[in-house]
């Protein structure tokens, strides 16, 4: 089963500084019907205008995934980590038993971003932070896990996680497909970045998503040039 989600049916926070929609309750927006997909508990896509961004806050016991879509967002946090991902590139906090941390757009144009949370296995751990460039051109055609709990992923050049879970990223030319398999006992949710794409049949735009059950196989083919992430998070 596809279940299409429509970019225009997310949650919605205008901020000025920040303008964010929430595939699932956050913040000031709930809706009972979507409080997450398997582990996947928060998908943010924001737009963060430039020379602003989220003060120094905390959090923990929460594996928590950057992917920036355009611009650039810079990390500083409690442990003394700093850093600067810039669009395509991927940064992972687990957040473990606390840490505080804060991120900005610091650039002159604006920062548009997927902020993805998952639920860890096991709460604790010692906070962490990392990231890693990944050139979108080297997934071209095909899905690149991009951050996972799993050691075959993580020494591929996965970021790692504490989950049981992997995010993976692609792009295709329009026209291409790409046939993947759900292991049993996922959860899916496919993300559309840019372009439009078609999830088994059903037709997936722009900022879109869908939200996958009792699907061993998926087939996404691209109906014009595409960028779209999937999250395979185990069922709970």
């Amino acid at each position: 089963m596809i279940e299409k989600r429509d970019f225009s049916s997310l949650g919605h926070a205008n901020h000025g500084w920040l303008n964010a929609r929430h595939h699932f309750s956050f913040g000031g927006y709930h809706d009972p019907a979507r409080m997450g997909w398997g582990a996947l508990r928060v998908w943010n896509d924001d737009e963060i205008a430039p020379k602003s961004g989220f003060p120094t806050h905390p959090h923990r016991d929460m594996e928590i995934i950057t992917y920036v879509r355009t611009g650039a967002i810079t990390h500083r946090d409690s442990l003394g980590n700093e850093g600067r991902t810039e669009a395509g590139d991927v940064q992972v906090m687990s957040a473990g038993t606390g840490v505080a941390h804060s991120e900005f757009n610091l650039e002159s144009e604006e920062t548009r971003l997927f902020q993805i949370w998952i639920i860890p296995d096991a709460a604790g751990g010692e906070p962490r932070w990392d990231a890693k460039q990944f050139p979108r051109g080297e997934r071209s055609g095909r899905l690149e896990v991009l951050a996972s709990g799993r050691d075959e992923d993580i020494s591929a050049g996965a970021l790692m996680i504490r989950a049981d879970a992997r995010l993976s990223g692609a792009t295709l030319a329009a026209g291409d497909s790409i046939t993947h398999r759900i292991a049993d006992g996922m959860s899916a949710y496919l993300v559309v970045s840019a372009g439009s794409v078609t999830v088994n049949g059903v037709e997936i735009g722009p900022r879109d998503a869908a939200a996958i059950t009792q699907e061993t196989e998926i087939t996404v083919s691209a109906t014009q040039d595409a960028e779209f992430l999937l999250a395979e998070t185990r069922t709970h």
